[in-house]
């Protein structure tokens, strides 16, 4: 009967999380500008109404009661009971106070960062910091975890730093003697075969199409789904009504379809998540590392590959004309979409650099929570890391260093490794599948992706959150998250 009760709440979010998700893609997408103080104030009402429900006292008793008669909802009550500690390990008082205070520190965040003003922004980063803290003990308290450890729960369960250091230090270390190699390998290259420039415009009607056409190709489903403009791309909606979005460039068609096949990447995990579970927490994604190494298999793994593009050029040509990219072949593509290059920012940097710029923010929040570091020392700390991993200094420029991302003003701590450990569970998962299904290459190469997504829906898609992070991996490729893997496939596609 207890269980009963949870099957029950269980609907009920669905249906909280389902208005709340639509509205939320509506509001980035179609919403009229005057929309905006009433879409706010619904989707408020509904999320209290969620956070209410979901932290009901008698649901403490229900989890204690229930005696499940099956693995899956043995599994689907363990999920119950961790959702439940980490709804009301906060207090609402806690709540209310970190909410103002995050919301705060974004608006100066984003007033501040176009001046350049870190000195006027830090106070507010201060006090975010100070909360983070707080928020950090009273997780570990209720999860009896490690301050830092607690807040990586959030976002990937299973993950500890314990495990983490050791695999990042390795990747680091090997990043910093390979991207120089990868550099020169580079310029090798392009001294025999010089890069191209594009040959726009590209009208936005046409790469929408050929946007459309890729995402189909590699196993949309357009029954349950769609495809928007927003601001910045993104994935959103439900797993029965998907939303997704792209931005376009009339002068540069590649960037909207790399966001296109980004971005299909975690939508086909959200539609090939067990569906008779969808109610229960065992239904969801497995965190932000996992639905990463979905986006990014599809971004990186696939669709920087040359069979890949024996497929997509004729693609190419069919919806953007014949002279779209008149003189380009698959090397000058190929030359494009894995170029490498040290860069300030984050979101802009390549595959091979990416990862370092995720490292140094690692460290650097880990000796924040746990006090090792202040607010008013980290342009000196970021400097430091910068000069040593990449080779530039950001200590006149904070706007293009520590004050580049929204996570830090928003008390986003314990998010950033979710970004590269998914791209090195993207590899492991590319490189298991290729042992299992020797033709994989010839079957990219020929637009057949049923094989490849079978495998993925075997394997991550339908698991839900039966497992943890670490356990999924595992049980996904044979064994547990290795950076070699990782690193065989930069050297193969930098230096090969």
């Amino acid at each position: 009967m207890s269980f009963a009760k949870l099957d029950d709440l269980g609907r009920k979010l669905e249906a909280l999380e389902h208005a709340l998700s639509i509205l939320g893609a509506d509001e980035a997408t179609h919403m009229a500008v005057g929309g905006g103080e009433k879409r706010a104030e619904a989707m408020a009402n509904l999320a209290g109404m969620y956070h209410a429900q979901a932290t009901a006292p008698q649901i403490a008793d229900w989890i204690e009661a229930a005696r499940p008669d099956s693995e899956d909802r043995r599994l689907a009550l363990a999920e119950f009971k961790r959702n439940y500690i980490n709804a009301t390990c906060l207090p609402t008082e806690f709540v209310e106070r970190r909410t103002a205070a995050t919301m705060r520190s974004e608006q100066l965040w984003r007033d501040l960062r176009a001046k350049n003003d870190w000195d006027s922004f830090l106070p507010a980063l201060e006090g975010v910091v100070a909360l983070v803290r707080e928020e950090a003990q009273l997780r570990a308290n209720a999860l009896k975890l490690a301050p830092y450890d607690a807040l990586m729960e959030q976002y990937d369960p299973g993950n500890r730093t314990a495990d983490l250091d050791g695999v990042f230090a390795g990747l680091k270390s090997f990043l910093k003697d390979f991207v120089p190699e990868a550099l020169d390998a580079q310029t090798e290259r392009l001294a025999r075969r010089p890069r191209k420039s594009l040959n726009g415009p590209y009208p936005i009607e046409r790469q929408r199409e050929l946007g459309l056409a890729a995402m189909r190709a590699v196993g949309f489903d357009f029954t349950h789904g769609s495809l928007a403009v927003s601001h910045h791309p993104f994935c959103g909606g439900v797993p029965t009504d998907v939303r997704m979005t792209t931005r376009y460039r009339t002068d540069d068609f590649l960037s909207s379809l790399m966001g296109v096949l980004h971005e299909t990447g975690h939508a086909l995990y959200e539609q090939g998540l067990p569906k008779p579970w969808s109610h229960w927490p065992l239904g969801k994604a497995r965190g932000m590392g996992i639905h990463e190494s979905q986006s990014l298999f599809v971004e990186m793994q696939l669709a920087r590959s040359p069979e890949f593009w024996q497929f997509a050029l004729p693609l190419v040509h069919l919806h953007l004309g014949a002279d779209a990219i008149a003189g380009w072949d698959i090397e000058d593509i190929l030359a494009e979409v894995n170029f490498v290059e040290r860069g300030y920012i984050r979101v802009d940097a390549d595959e091979v650099t990416y990862p370092l710029h995720v490292i140094l923010r690692y460290e650097l929040e880990q000796d924040l929570v746990n006090g090792k570091l202040e607010a008013s020392q980290i342009p000196e700390a970021w400097n430091a890391k910068m000069v040593d991993y990449l080779g530039l200094s950001t200590l006149a420029d904070p706007k293009d260093g520590p004050m580049q991302d929204v996570h830090w003003p928003g008390g986003a701590f314990g998010y950033f490794p979710s970004y590269t450990l998914g791209a090195m569970i993207a590899a492991q998962q590319w490189a298991a599948l290729e042992k299992s299904h020797p033709r994989l290459r010839s079957d990219v190469g020929r637009g057949d992706f049923t094989a490849i997504n079978q495998w993925r829906s075997d394997n991550i898609w339908s698991q839900g959150s039966r497992y943890t992070t670490p356990d999924l991996i595992t049980r996904a490729t044979g064994e547990p998250l290795n950076t070699d893997v990782f690193r065989s496939h930069l050297r193969q596609r930098y230096l090969g």
